[in-house]
């Protein structure tokens, strides 16, 4: 197969983890026989010291012309005080709305080797494995927001916003997910108080009622769904939510695999039946993590397992996907793993090390010297 992938490293530690990630899609590609090309692109915080802008047209129509988009992370410190109220974040924002991208899944599988890296008991993280189908370009995150002087002082406002055609299409996605999965969503919103979750839930019972009576749904409350997550992940299978609840309840539930930097996802556009998704966006769900930029330390599995997410949901390359997945597992067996969850400093390794490792178990070489644990 020949396919193009356009690269948006973005700020931080996105440049360190992308790299990883092409480094393992090249092994698949030269292990496999398919011809990837990349095609490097700004966003975030380097596209606004380059041009002024956080998403230039220039990236848009690379991410346009190529097959499928990976991304590493944007923001920091360095730009969050501009005048001119120019942020790395109104980057990543506009992107989902150029590509379409409605729908973000977030998995969460914990290895069984990591589980001393989660403060979770072991007991509770036992068979967790659940998906997380986040709205993405509606809601709060997207509303109108205005600031104004008051005699109360300054108010802000951000408007919760959501469409009955926005519910249905995501929880069109929540439901192919499940259908092949345990047959089970759990629908989370905040409908004893907001408008907007009243629709959501009322939708979504329409929807799998009429199209997918074969699914059990159940609803809970963003709050509720949040002490279930961590005292109960084992019941979640597809957890379906809207765009800010999402954000929230996908970076509490990375505390059950060990560390924000093992988890992927991809966000994609299109009708929930596409087999193949040209346009989707795949990356680590962890942010720019300034503090640690440059250092060699940022775990790349995320990163690594949304180029997995590439391989099968845009390229249609299942096996190349699931060779991918099993050399990340084989090499968390061997305990080669950056220092977020290493059982030790002085057992951690750095993120290239980590990298070659995944590398050669997709070339099915030996791993190389420097990572044997």
């Amino acid at each position: 197969m020949r396919a193009s992938i356009a690269v948006l490293a973005g700020d931080g530690i996105g440049p360190e983890v992308i790299a990883a990630a092409r480094q393992v899609l090249d092994a698949v590609a030269s292990t496999f026989g398919h011809d990837l090309s990349y095609e490097d692109a700004l966003i975030g915080g380097a596209a606004i010291d380059a041009t002024g802008a956080p998403l230039p047209a220039e990236t848009v129509a690379i991410c346009h012309a190529a097959d499928a988009t990976l991304l590493g992370a944007v923001g920091g410190p360095a730009w969050e005080s501009r005048a001119d109220g120019v942020r790395p974040e109104q980057g990543l924002l506009a992107i989902r709305q150029a590509l379409g991208l409605y729908a973000n899944i977030r998995p969460v599988t914990p290895h069984p080797r990591l589980t001393a890296a989660s403060p979770l008991k072991p007991e509770l993280l036992r068979g967790v494995d659940l998906v997380v189908v986040r709205e993405l370009t509606g809601g709060i995150y997207f509303g109108a927001k205005s600031r104004k002087h008051s005699e109360l002082g300054e108010v802000a406002r951000d408007v919760c916003t959501y469409s009955e055609a926005e519910i249905e299409r995501v929880t069109h996605i929540a439901c192919h997910l499940a259908r092949a999965r345990r047959g089970r969503v759990t629908s989370v919103d905040k409908a004893n108080v907001l408008e907007t979750s009243r629709l959501w839930r009322q939708v979504v019972t329409r929807v799998v009622r009429d199209e997918y009576p074969d699914l059990t749904l159940d609803h809970m409350l963003v709050d509720a769904c949040a002490m279930h997550l961590i005292t109960r992940p084992a019941s979640f299978d597809v957890v379906l939510t809207e765009n800010m609840f999402g954000d929230i309840l996908t970076d509490e539930a990375s505390v059950l695999a060990g560390s924000i930097g093992l988890l992927p996802s991809a966000s994609l556009g299109g009708a929930a039946s596409e087999a193949r998704r040209r346009h989707a966006l795949y990356e680590p769900i962890h942010g720019s993590a300034p503090t640690i930029a440059g250092k060699g330390i940022a775990n790349p599995i995320g990163a690594i397992l949304s180029a997995a997410m590439l391989l099968r949901w845009s390229l249609g390359l299942a096996r190349e996907a699931d060779a991918v997945e099993g050399a990340v597992a084989r090499v968390i067996d061997r305990g080669v793993v950056t220092v977020d969850v290493a059982t030790s400093p002085e057992r951690a390794f750095d993120t290239t090390a980590v990298a070659e490792a995944v590398a050669a178990q997709v070339a099915g070489t030996p791993v190389p010297a420097s990572t044997v644990a």
